[in-house]
């Protein structure tokens, strides 16, 4: 499967304007992409509307404290794959 990587860099983007540009996104995701998004901060109002919409999603944070979180609507995508931690 050819996965299309949709990035959406929300680290130097003010309230509420992460928030925004995700659900955009969110909003235009098929079974063949997926939303790698990094941020400076747990988007916790996003990872709930997200599986209150049926995503998958994982998120981690690096070493410098960014937060790198992937959104799918495919469940057998294995997003701890793709992650570029």
């Amino acid at each position: 499967m050819n996965l299309t990587k949709i990035l959406l860099d929300a680290t130097e983007l003010e309230h509420p304007k992460p928030f925004e540009k995700a659900v955009l996104i969110l909003n235009e995701l098929d079974d063949n992409s997926y939303l790698y998004m990094l941020h400076k901060r747990e988007p916790l109002p996003l990872l709930e509307l997200a599986k209150n919409r049926g995503f998958t999603y994982v998120l981690k944070k690096d070493s410098d404290d960014l937060w790198h979180i992937l959104f799918t609507k495919d469940k057998d995508i294995n997003l701890l794959e793709l992650l570029d931690v």
